[in-house]
């Protein structure tokens, strides 16, 4: 019986748009990109350049140092754009598909063979490494996998599709031939997904109880020293197809959310899909608009010609409220107001029904106030505010006695969602890490 790991600090927070269950096909989608940004750690090199004919699988970036690990094209077609930016900095590739023809790769059985085929494929950009939440390093060794099989993020869909879900088992197969320790799969209580290969263990709770870091601090913790890595379900079971038959499954079901969109409901289509052809007409307004990739604690804010960011499993749209205009502003009492401390008479009716969220932060830039509301939805056994405090002061010794190998910036989305300051956390842990990593390397 697998063991269950209650999750009692979190937040669910109650948004509404909500997607249903039944799944379009993306069918009018030509246009797909890979965004190099979201695959942080090695320095990515483009190896082609517009008007170049691709496969779905074949490189369109590689690590500079090694030339080993690649970005693949999720499509086959024409490369039509290297989107620069600021200093020559590659944006992103995009890609228009015009065939469904695929690279093949060797099937994989042993170690290195496993590795090699990963890395080519482009499933290993798609792990994470902690300490630091980068892309694994090529030649490490992971202490365990950790495996998450589902998003308690909120209006998240199931990480793990019909297609995709035979080849779990062989994923994580796969992965325990990478590794000298276990590999552990985290669901969620009841699901009933077991594995004969992997450790499972069940946790029930709030979110953040699928953040596979809140996994990990309540299973076996990263000590200083030490190298684990992770990567959802869906993930893994590429990687189970990858070994196997030698294919990739690009495809992806994701889901349209938010109060915005006229239907919430998911949509198979493939990785780095454009926005604006998922969205169009499905939206019940055209301005004052904040289109996410990802959800509404850890996406990414892009505007409507903008591309499915990894790890591609949702899209979220509400309202910007920059021309909201409310009677007594922040002293209401509009029982369709949320707050976390019962501020409003909202919680009269019950904090579990679907509120209207816009993007507004709704207060000033100020101190951190050590009031200990951090620790209300942070389920890890370590002092958040000490530690910021820390990684802000450039403190290394107090970092990392403080606990920074055991983080990434996705554990600080619901205390920068509660925080009275209006502090960007995320992204103060996001720098804090990098300049862990050049400083010890």
């Amino acid at each position: 019986m697998a063991e269950i790991k209650r999750i009692k600090r979190g937040l669910d927070i109650p948004l509404s748009g909500k997607a249903a269950s039944h799944v379009s096909d993306d069918s009018k989608t030509t246009l797909f990109a890979i965004c190099p940004d979201d695959f942080p750690g090695p320095i990515w090199k483009a190896v082609v350049k517009a008007g170049d004919k691709v496969n779905a699988g074949s490189p369109l970036f590689k690590d500079k140092d090694s030339g080993e690990i690649f970005l693949t094209s999720p499509v086959a077609g024409t490369v039509q754009e290297v989107k620069r930016g600021e200093r020559r900095h590659i944006e992103f590739i995009s890609v228009r598909k015009e065939s469904e023809s695929e690279t093949s790769f060797n099937p994989a059985s042993s170690r290195e063979q496993i590795k090699t085929a990963v890395k080519s494929s482009g499933l290993w950009a798609m792990m994470r490494q902690r300490p630091y939440d980068i892309v694994p390093d090529g030649d490490a060794v992971a202490r365990d996998i950790f495996v998450t099989a589902f998003d308690s993020a909120p209006l998240a869909p199931d990480l793990l599709d019909p297609q995709l879900s035979p080849w779990l088992e062989k994923g994580l197969q796969a992965l325990s031939k990478l590794t000298d320790g276990k590999v552990y799969l985290g669901v969620r209580a009841g699901s009933g997904l077991t594995s004969s290969i992997a450790e499972v263990v069940e946790f029930e709770g709030p979110h953040p109880a699928g953040n596979v870091g809140t996994q990990i601090a309540a299973i076996k913790p990263v000590n200083k020293g030490e190298t684990v890595w992770t990567l959802d379900a869906a993930t893994a079971a590429r990687i189970g197809l990858l070994c196997e038959k030698g294919t990739i499954d690009y495809h992806t079901t994701i889901a349209l959310t938010g109060a915005c969109i006229n239907t919430p409901h998911l949509v198979r289509t493939c990785i780095g899909a454009s926005v604006s052809s998922l969205i169009e007409g499905n939206l019940t307004k055209t301005n004052d608009i904040r289109i996410i990739s990802g959800n509404v604690l850890t996406g990414e804010k892009v505007t409507p010609e903008g591309f499915l960011h990894f790890p591609y499993r949702q899209i979220t749209v509400i309202e910007e409220g920059a021309n909201a205009d409310e009677f007594m502003g922040w002293a209401s009492v509009n029982p369709k107001k949320y707050s976390v401390k019962h501020c409003f008479p909202a919680f009269l009716r019950g904090l579990s029904k679907p509120f209207d969220f816009d993007a507004r932060i709704k207060g000033g830039h100020r101190a951190m106030i050590l009031s200990g509301e951090y620790d209300k939805v942070f389920p890890f056994d370590i002092y958040p505010e000490y530690l910021l405090k820390a990684i802000i002061a450039g403190d290394i010794d107090k970092m990392e006695k403080l606990g920074i190998y055991e983080v990434a910036p996705e554990d600080f989305a619901l205390p920068e969602f509660v925080d009275t300051s209006k502090i960007e956390l995320q992204k103060i842990v996001r720098e804090g890490l990098d300049k862990l990593r050049k400083e010890l390397s």
